[in-house]
């Protein structure tokens, strides 16, 4: 016996196993109705803060700080919790948009293949995240309701009697200073 072991075949088992989860859809929390939902799991939730898609790809900060969200999410699920654990993109702001003048195309073009860049390497590390939720920030059907929200609150004034936001229309003092 040389006492040499055979190397482990990464580039063989991973993939397999990487497409087999997402043939069975393993990571997919399914929502109250869906098939598979089952009232008597108790819901965890857990996410990530969502990458900016502005480089040409992952750095070493990236997997090391989803490491521990992701063994968190697999305990739960071995504990028997619906597990929900998205993953999203933050793609509006100055970093996509400063890498976009340095590359030199529009950011929309930079965006999209930094987020499938982004995706891939996530999928291959393994992590488990429930890719049917996936964000992307730069989605109309996501920032309209950020922009929703926003503008309730710009229509918005605190009323101190009752402390709550209520609707700028229903306003009738004169001191503007009295509106928080």
């Amino acid at each position: 016996m040389s006492g040499r072991r055979k190397p482990y075949p990464f580039d063989q088992l991973e993939p397999k196993w990487q497409a087999i989860w997402e043939e069975r859809q393993v990571f997919h929390a399914p929502n109250p109705g869906q098939k598979g939902f089952d009232p008597a799991k108790p819901k965890f939730y857990i996410l990530d803060m969502f990458p900016y898609p502005s480089g040409a790809g992952l750095h070493v900060g990236h997997p090391e700080g989803y490491t521990a969200t992701d063994i968190v999410a697999r305990y739960k699920r071995t504990c028997g919790f619906n597990v929900l654990h998205p993953m999203g993109w933050d793609a509006f702001g100055l970093p996509a948009e400063q890498y976009a003048v340095k590359s030199g195309q529009h950011p929309a073009v930079t965006t999209r293949e930094n987020v499938a860049k982004f995706k891939s390497q996530l999928k291959r590390i393994g992590f488990s995240y429930d890719w049917q939720r996936e964000i992307n920030t730069t989605d109309p059907r996501y920032y309209k309701w950020t922009q929703w929200i926003f503008l309730q609150i710009y229509n918005s004034w605190f009323n101190p009697e009752t402390k709550r936001a209520e609707p700028i229309s229903t306003y009738r003092g004169t001191d503007p200073d009295s509106v928080r």
